[in-house]
Order: structure tokens, then sequence, then C-alpha cells
């Protein structure tokens, strides 16, 4: 008979070694959240308190590894909503950045062993080393009915949040860092927290990459296209960015934006963004293609929206979300410039647009 996963139902002590798993005491506490709603659970029993993190739910079945090093969840407090979380432990190839980014994470069960052949660790033992506070056994699908009813909350593991606003962060390079030197046609690469797929797909077209820094001046070097990445925020912070877009506008050389480089597009063509009530986080959005109607199951992870109604009359909306109708992609009439708000590059998720990074290439 095939043995049951652990995982963390019990109260107070977590797991026998005996059988192969971690192990740790537990205490009893609570996910504070701003409006004045709490959600019980347990953590280790020496865990500190996490900082206040805007309260944000993933609706993945898989891919945690990815998303906790996703640096667009940074400054964020990850509720997992699929119920057991950890099953296949943690493989350092799946990484999307260096490090976890989120504040804190929110489990219904955490598996304390795991079973995958590639892995090197559990997800427990990451959190721990990394020193990311977690809390399980909480009601995650009553937690995520209250986000989805109230919107993204500020909250925090262990305390009540004393935030009423989540300080703005950037992830980014410090200085250009170069791939492939000896091709011969450019794409530069604003790096504003991108994930690591986004780079090792670039690299496998006959291009030279060069990725800069978030507020690096690119408008008087050399260059055949343009990519703008994901990462963590509110958009309209990040001012020299979309400064250095709109330049690149008048150029008429071919840009593509991902996620938060669909925001930054927009806004440096003269359209307004908006914060969304709870995001769209998750590998199962489905998209509208505008120019075939065809629907596009992608991968998302996003807090922020291009306002539709703003865009200036040579721009259209090229996808839609097929559940709420916001804008998933933007284009000009008669220019090389696009942008997306979904994650072609997927991990995690589906893989079903990354011809869009062929479009891309095809277009220097």
């Amino acid at each position: 008979m095939k043995k049951k996963l652990a995982t963390t139902t019990f109260k107070s002590q977590q797991q026998n070694r005996s059988e192969g798993g971690d192990f740790f005491k537990s205490t009893y506490s609570m996910l504070y959240l701003a409006d004045g709603k709490n959600f019980s659970g347990n953590i280790p029993k020496n865990q500190e308190n996490s900082l206040d993190g805007e309260v944000v739910f993933n609706t993945g079945m898989s891919g945690y590894v990815e998303s906790l090093t996703d640096p667009s969840y940074l400054n964020q407090i990850l509720v997992f909503t699929y119920p057991l979380i950890g099953n296949y432990g943690v493989q350092v190839d799946k990484f999307e950045s260096n490090k976890i980014h989120v504040r804190g994470v929110v489990f219904s069960e955490l598996a304390l062993n795991y079973s995958h052949c590639l892995a090197q660790k559990s997800l427990y033992t990451w959190l721990i080393e990394q020193k990311i506070p977690f809390i399980t056994n909480v009601d995650t699908r009553a937690l995520t009915k209250h986000l989805r009813s109230n919107g993204s909350i500020i909250g925090a593991i262990g305390h009540k949040p004393k935030s009423k606003v989540i300080n703005h962060s950037i992830v980014s390079v410090s200085k250009p860092v170069i791939y492939n030197k000896t091709n011969k046609k450019i794409v530069i690469v604003v790096d504003c927290g991108a994930k690591n797929n986004i780079i090792e797909l670039l690299k496998k077209f006959p291009v030279c990459v060069k990725v800069v820094p978030y507020n690096y001046d690119f408008t008087k070097e050399k260059y055949d296209g343009l990519l703008l990445t994901n990462g963590p925020g509110d958009p309209i912070n990040y001012v020299e960015t979309i400064k250095n877009v709109e330049r690149a506008l008048k150029i008429n050389k071919p840009i593509f934006g991902i996620c938060l480089g669909n925001q930054i597009l927009a806004l440096a063509a003269g359209a307004k963004t908006y914060k969304l009530p709870f995001g769209h986080r998750g590998h199962n959005q489905p998209c509208i293609y505008n120019e075939t109607k065809r629907a596009y199951i992608t991968s998302q992870n996003h807090g922020y929206a291009v306002d539709q109604k703003s865009l200036p009359k040579q721009w259209f909306a090229s996808f839609v979300n097929a559940n709420d109708g916001s804008v998933e992609g933007i284009s000009h009439n008669s220019k090389p410039f696009s942008a997306v708000q979904f994650h072609p590059e997927a991990c995690p998720g589906p893989t079903d647009t990354e011809w869009l990074f062929e479009r891309f290439i095809k277009q220097l």
C-alpha cells in the first residue's frame, strides 16, 4: 500500500522523522487582515512574525517554486488556493530569480515529505532556510472568498498589520548584462523584475540579449528591439522607465512588453492604468485574441490593468480577459509596438502563447 503524504494536519507536532519527512513543533497563530478579519492556523513555534504585505491568492495547482521566486510577488503575502502544496519538493533549476520574494505564505496543508526524483529539498526546509514566515492549516477557501469579495488587503502573519500602504520596491539588475554577444541583432531587455525564463527564451533566438536596469537610458544606443519585463508594484511608480519608453516610441523600433511591461508601454503611449480588485494570479486565465477570436489559456500574475477607454486612437486592445473583459494586451495600428498582460514565457503554466516571442523576433 502506497504511503500517504504527511501533511500539517496535526496541531502541536508536525510529522515524524521516522517517516522520512520534516519535523517541527507548531503553535497556534493568526493571519490578521487590515479590515479586521482574521484567519487561524499554525506556524513553527520559533517563527518570527511576518512583515506587513498585500494578501493575494494564486489559483495554480502546481508551480509553487516558480511563483515564490517570481519578483512580481515582492511585498506580498501569497495564499495558495490549492489544498496541498509541497508534495513534489523544491528543484533549484525551477527558480525564476535567485531567491523567494514574498513576505509570507499561507497554506491549507503543507506536505512535509515529498516525492520527486529531481527535488533537492522540501518546501518547508526551503522556507526556513530563506527565513520566509508561513502559516498552515488555514481555511484558504474562506480566505479566498473574502479576498474576492473585498479585494486584496494588507495583512500579516502573527500580528495585526500596522501599514496602510506598502512601500514601492523595484527589483532590477544593477548594471547591464549581455548574452549571446556574437549575434548581430540586439534586443534590449529593460529589467523591472524579470523572470528568468523570459531571458532564457530570448537566448534561444539568434539575437544578442542585453539586460539593462529599469532606469537605464538605452535610447542613444544601437539596438534592434526592446522588451519590457514583468515586475512588482504600481506601474506609475516607474517614472524613469516610462520616460525612456516614450522616447523609444519615437524611434519606431519593435517593442514588446510582458505583464508590467504592458502597463508601462500603455502609460508611455498616453493611456491610464488602474488597480484590479484582487488581480489575476494563476495558470488558467482564458484570453481572447481579437484578431482571430481564438481563446488562449494563459499564466498570469498581476494586480493592475490598462484602462481600455484611455488608449489613444492609434492603439487597440489586442487581447481581452474572457472572464472580466479587462485588457490583456495592446498593439499599435501601424507600428511594431505590442504587449501582453499575461506571461507567454509561462513557468509555471501553459505555453500556448510562446509564439508571441517568435513574432517579436521576426519584427526585428
